[in-house]
């Protein structure tokens, strides 16, 4: 199977989504929050530093449940063009 490339908006919300995800994290480690969302401390790295800019849902679903986050405050911040400072954490 062959991946189609991905277009530089979807590189460009991958890395918003990532920035979102490392603001939401704060001072909890890499590990400790990719423990409780089920994933591994690498797949957490790939996610936050855009290198992999399409996660599943159930991974977002997942990381969100685990940083206390809404789906949709989520979606709307990593919605084209919104900026990383525009997220408000939930709570």
């Amino acid at each position: 199977m062959v991946r189609v490339p991905l277009t530089p908006e979807e590189r460009l919300r991958g890395e918003r989504f990532g920035a979102l995800l490392r603001q939401a994290r704060g001072e909890r480690s890499m590990v400790e929050v990719a423990a409780a969302a089920g994933l591994s401390a690498e797949t957490l790295r790939k996610i936050e530093t855009g290198r992999a800019p399409t996660p599943a849902f159930f991974t977002v679903a997942s990381l969100a449940a685990a940083l206390g986050l809404s789906l949709d405050e989520l979606a709307a911040a990593c919605a084209e063009g919104a900026q990383a400072g525009e997220f408000r954490q939930a709570g």
